[in-house]
C-alpha cells in the first residue's frame, strides 16, 4: 500500500483544521447573533417590540420621515419583510405610513407622538446590551466598526 507523502499528509491536515466548527466566522456570528437575539428579547418586551421591529425604530429615530424603501435599504430587508413589520407598528401606534403626495408609488413612514415616546424609554436598552456582552465601551465600537467592515466587503463581494 503507498505512503502518503508526509507534506501532502500535512497540509490536508491543516485544510481540514480550518473545517471545525469553532474556526469558522460565519458560525461565530450566526451564534452571537442568536445570543444577541436572546438577550435583548426580555429588555424589548417591556417596551413592546420585538428585535425586528426594535431595528426599525432606531432608523426611525435616527431619521424621521424616510421611504419604505429607504428603511429596507438602511435595514437590508426586502419589502415583503419589511411591510409586515411596518403594519404591526402602525397598529401599535408607534409610526404612520402615508402615500408621498409627490410620488404616489412611494410610502412615507413616520414616527407617532407615541413611537417618539418610546425612545425615552429604550435608551437603558444599549447600555444593558454593553453590560451584557461584558465588553467596554471602546471594545464595542471597535468590534461593530470591524463587523461593519466585514459586512461591507461581503456585500461588495455579492454585488459581483
Amino acid at each position: 500500500m503507498p505512503r502518503a507523502n508526509p507534506s501532502t499528509a500535512s497540509i490536508d491536515a491543516r485544510a481540514d483544521a480550518w473545517l471545525a466548527l469553532d474556526k469558522q466566522l460565519c458560525f461565530a456570528l450566526y451564534s452571537a447573533s442568536l445570543a444577541m437575539t436572546k438577550v435583548y428579547k426580555p429588555l424589548l418586551a417591556p417596551l413592546g417590540l420585538t428585535y425586528p421591529q426594535y431595528l426599525v425604530m432606531l432608523a426611525l429615530w435616527e431619521d424621521d420621515a424616510q421611504t419604505v424603501s429607504q428603511l429596507g435599504d438602511k435595514l437590508a430587508l426586502d419589502s415583503g419583510t419589511l411591510t409586515p413589520l411596518l403594519k404591526r407598528l402602525e397598529a401599535q401606534g408607534q409610526l404612520s405610513r402615508e402615500r408621498d403626495a409627490a410620488d404616489e408609488r412611494r410610502v412615507i413612514v413616520r414616527l407617532t407622538g407615541a413611537g417618539r415616546k418610546l425612545k425615552i424609554a429604550a435608551r437603558s436598552v444599549p447600555r444593558e446590551i454593553g453590560r451584557a456582552s461584558g465588553c467596554e465601551l471602546g471594545e464595542i465600537v471597535e468590534l461593530t466598526r470591524q463587523l461593519t467592515a466585514v459586512r461591507d466587503s461581503l456585500s461588495r463581494q455579492n454585488e459581483h
